[in-house]
């Protein structure tokens, strides 16, 4: 317990360290938002995969997906790492640079207001993304509390109120220039854990061989292509997962401040490594948590025999992992949470001061004034994730589903298409995103799970801007 206690705090120390010496470093809203766009593609892979996942997909989805459908879930890494890894970099990576260099844009609210000649999107689209980050942040620290609860017996709200406090901190001080540079640290330790934490778990298990076996005695299914849930709700989690990256804010802020295509095409091949290696990792160990869990072993992840998904993993991370190396996973979760944080907390900030404030109220802000409203904003960004932490509405899951399914639903057929093709026009994309993100809401709110309201909310989002497009022909707000 003692070198568990000093070494996070070395941790704590380094990221503060870090915070400050970006906080010297940041003159500009350029700077603290984008890093003065010159970040190269080593930095940018490691920030893209380490925002991409986090305490969510370790502690949530692992657990969860694991349990339900097995090794099967497998083909949910795959699809992260060949679609929302390698085919957004691939297709959207050098498009979005060339268009935030053309448009002057530092977010997406402002490339909707520029490429479909709209400020009414634009509001529309700041207030979408502080509101449904908001549920995704709170995941992350629903995740991250569990495990510093199983990992320090700590009080949950305790750990809940440090993490918070952590975050804003670290945030506050240096922007995404510090975020970058100490992702490159946080991914390195990411890659480490889950090395330790998938030859551990091969070995507790006795080889692939024997975990399928183990799998299908429990049910034959769990170690099928598809599991027991069925081909619907594993192409929905697939598709969600894989196909949101196209127009998540925080995903898509990478190529903002890339540096060049140089940079694009190096950053493609390691980030897709690294996506492999991550979802791979967690996914394959998810599937394990029904040979390694149940309730005479782990009683605290069981309700009336029932497991609570997002206790599962942490109680896993005990089992098979040598108390000597616990700490490895503590590190490797939350560095992959600290950068997940750092991403939304940003965008969700910018939304209000850049987008919202400089936008519409105050035009004429000053650069230094626009950098503080950030910085105040992202504490309080922190402050209402945290509020919503505390009372754990919904599994990381179902939270994470709406989050990733609104925004989604909201954004990917106005962006996807606005930036591929020239023909789209402002009903188009209106249409499009209202219409999606109305059909997303709900179906949640009439009790479809949320992956699969987000999954049916995006496909219309991303077949109505084109089809309404060539309806309104006359109407096409492409200013190039």
């Amino acid at each position: 317990m003692i070198i568990k206690i000093l070494l996070i705090s070395a941790f704590a120390l380094m990221i503060i360290y870090v915070g400050i010496a970006g906080l010297r470093r940041t003159k500009s809203f350029s700077d603290f938002f984008l890093g003065g766009r010159n970040i190269g593609p080593w930095m940018t892979a490691f920030t893209y995969g380490a925002a991409y996942f986090s305490a969510v997909i370790f502690i949530g989805f692992a657990g969860k997906i694991g349990w339900d459908f097995g090794l099967s879930g497998l083909w949910i890494a795959l699809g992260n790492s060949l679609v929302g890894v390698f085919g957004v970099w691939l297709l959207m990576g050098n498009r979005i640079k060339k268009m935030s260099v053309e448009y002057d844009v530092h977010t997406m609210p402002e490339f909707f207001e520029k490429r479909y000649n709209s400020k009414g999107f634009r509001l529309y689209s700041s207030i979408a993304i502080f509101i449904f980050f908001i549920p995704y942040s709170a995941a992350v620290f629903i995740g991250l509390s569990y495990l510093f609860q199983v990992n320090f017996n700590t009080d949950y709200t305790l750990a809940l109120i440090c993490m918070g406090l952590f975050t804003a901190l670290y945030i506050v001080l240096g922007g995404y220039k510090s975020m970058t540079m100490i992702d490159v640290i946080f991914g390195i330790i990411m890659i480490a854990g889950t090395a330790v934490l998938f030859t551990n778990t091969m070995e507790s298990a006795g080889g692939w061989m024997m975990i399928q076996e183990k799998l299908s005695l429990i049910n034959p299914k769990l170690s099928e292509i598809v599991g027991p849930p069925g081909l619907w709700p594993l192409f929905s989690l697939v598709f969600l997962t894989s196909v949101a990256p196209f127009a998540m804010p925080q995903l898509v802020q990478k190529f903002y401040a890339i540096k060049d295509k140089r940079a694009i095409r190096i950053g493609m091949i390691a980030s897709t490594i690294f996506s492999i290696i991550i979802s791979g990792t967690a996914y394959f160990t998810g599937a394990t948590t029904r040979i390694f869990i149940n309730p005479e072993n782990a009683p605290s992840a069981f309700i009336d025999g029932k497991p609570i998904f997002d206790a599962l993993m942490p109680e896993l991370l005990t089992n098979v992992i040598p108390s000597s190396l616990s700490i490895l996973m503590l590190l490797l979760i939350l560095s992959a949470s600290m950068s997940t944080l750092a991403a939304l907390v940003l965008i969700s900030s910018s939304s209000v001061s850049k987008d919202i404030y400089a936008g519409f109220i105050k035009k004429d802000i000053s650069d230094k004034n626009l950098t503080m409203l950030m910085r105040i904003s992202s504490g309080f960004f922190v402050f209402l994730s945290v509020i919503l932490a505390y009372f754990k509405p919904a599994t990381i899951v179902a939270i994470l589903g709406i989050s990733w399914g609104a925004i989604g639903s909201a954004f990917l057929g106005p962006f996807f298409w606005g930036i591929i093709s020239k023909r789209m026009s402002k009903a188009g994309a209106i249409v499009s995103s209202v219409a999606g993100l109305g059909l997303c809401l709900y179906l949640y709110l009439t009790g479809t799970p949320s992956p699969q309201a987000g999954t049916i909310g995006m496909l219309a989002s991303l077949i109505l801007n084109p089809l309404i497009s060539i309806i309104f022909r006359n109407e096409r707000t492409d200013q190039q």
